[in-house]
């Protein structure tokens, strides 16, 4: 199990919410919303890769738990470290993986699914990657973009009674994925 403060039910909580159309839908109503601010405002993306080697750069990405299963979920193996939004891991071994890329992309202070200098789950990606921009000209615009769309991800939280946790990335993405994982697990067991 990922070693941190988050525990398998309350990562399987988010799991069983994060899989409700409506609570996905709710999530991405705020990334489309953000995706909508960021391209009429136009910052330069450099592609450095800066923004995910954590180490490095010298700042934490933090997510809530649900933007974690979410992605989850999300991530379709198969298509470098982070897979593309739409389909999900079909068994446990996938989760496994991704589990040991994430632990050990924590260990060296960067984000799993950086594929050289670019994202390779671009399209699970959570909150604080869609708003960051390392263009200094964004940085006013998009600390407010960002106050914003949290406060909208934590009403989809509280509208469907899911809990709230706001953590670092890799430990409640680990969190998630354990679960994931232990739950395929314990699914195929069972027959189903």
């Amino acid at each position: 199990m990922w070693p941190g403060p988050v525990g398998g039910a309350e990562a399987g909580a988010w799991l069983r919410a994060a899989a409700r159309a409506e609570v996905a839908q709710g999530i991405d109503a705020v990334y489309q919303m953000v995706a909508d601010q960021v391209e009429a405002r136009g910052p330069a993306c450099w592609a450095s890769g800066r923004c995910c080697d954590f180490g490095r750069s010298g700042h934490a990405l933090y997510v809530t738990g649900l933007e974690a299963a979410l992605a989850a979920l999300r991530w379709v193996p198969g298509r470098g470290a982070g897979g593309v939004a739409g389909g999900s891991a079909a068994g446990p071994g996938p989760m496994v993986a991704l589990g040991s890329a994430v632990e050990l992309a924590a260990q060296r202070g960067r984000c799993a699914f950086q594929e050289g200098n670019l994202c390779g789950a671009r399209a699970v990606r959570p909150l604080g990657c869609r708003v960051y921009f390392c263009d200094r000209g964004a940085q006013g615009w998009q600390r407010d973009l960002s106050e914003r769309a949290m406060a909208m991800i934590r009403g989809v939280h509280d509208r469907h009674g899911v809990a709230y946790r706001y953590g670092e990335w890799n430990a409640l993405l680990g969190a998630v994925v354990a679960q994931r994982g232990a739950e395929l697990v314990i699914r195929r067991g069972a027959g189903g």
